[in-house]
């Protein structure tokens, strides 16, 4: 079902009031140099990046910083908390990231377990309340879950964005009713993140009624990330394009392609 928060122009991504044309936000990790980073994210047609504060140098000016290569792109930067595994330490990158006067957008991304990097949903939901309350826009990086992702939205969450599969896996999705679910029932946008590997997966994503998708590792791990960065760009539209036109029904039979109707017998 089509998510009840589309805008009225539905050409546009919109989230906690700002408009975004592309539906593709990038990451800005693996890649082998900033240079190539900035590339990619051109071919992207990307208007939204995440840069992971406790990784990337966005705070020192004395070190060559990430901003250099695209700060003249007019991006809109969203840090991560990437690298979390408890709330203080969540809290205390996304100020960080405010005061180095990137905004107030964040990505909340709280790990609870190494080897999945599955999020810890119960302490992401108290991240966002306490950081919605300091006038953040909170997108939490959760789980396939329709209650935890219901209970975000509740907590004061901008966006919410499911896991598709595991972090970096490139196994597309692998639970699409639940993501059907959470689309159907929340009023905030809704962005799949982590596990696309490909245009068609993003693809998929959005002919399901996913308002935008994430990519990063499909980007930067493929061979030709400035390529990659294009057909998941095309990956995105074609299939916003499809939902918007409504698929048609599935049949068990074959059904002809012109009508039987007005045939005229020999």
């Amino acid at each position: 079902m089509p998510n009840s928060n589309l805008p009225s122009n539905r050409e546009f991504l919109t989230i906690a009031g700002h408009a975004f044309k592309s539906r593709l936000i990038v990451g800005s990790g693996k890649y082998k140099d900033f240079k190539e980073t900035r590339e990619a994210t051109i071919s992207s047609g990307s208007q939204m990046i995440t840069v992971a504060v406790r990784r990337v140098n966005i705070t020192d000016p004395n070190k060559e910083s990430l901003m250099d290569s695209i700060g003249d792109l007019g991006l809109t930067i969203l840090p991560n908390t990437a690298g979390c595994y408890n709330l203080e330490d969540c809290l205390r990158t996304a100020r960080l990231a405010r005061e180095a006067g990137v905004g107030s957008f964040v990505k909340v991304e709280i790990i609870g377990d190494q080897k999945t990097l599955y999020p810890d949903n119960e302490i992401t939901i108290e991240a966002v309340r306490i950081l919605t309350k300091e006038g953040f826009y909170c997108l939490p990086y959760i789980t396939d879950d329709p209650i935890v992702a219901r209970k975000c939205e509740d907590a004061g969450a901008a966006a919410v964005m499911p896991l598709a599969a595991p972090i970096g896996s490139g196994l597309g999705i692998q639970n699409e009713y639940n993501l059907r679910f959470i689309i159907e029932q929340s009023n905030v946008p809704v962005i799949i993140d982590a596990g696309v590997g490909s245009a068609s997966d993003a693809a998929r994503c959005m002919e399901i009624g996913a308002d935008a998708v994430l990519a990063n590792s499909a980007i930067a791990c493929a061979s030709d990330p400035i390529r990659m960065a294009l057909a998941i760009r095309q990956g995105v539209e074609a299939g916003r394009n499809c939902f918007l036109a409504g698929r048609m029904k599935k049949a068990n039979y074959a059904i002809a392609s012109s009508p039987s109707e007005g045939i005229i017998s020999s």
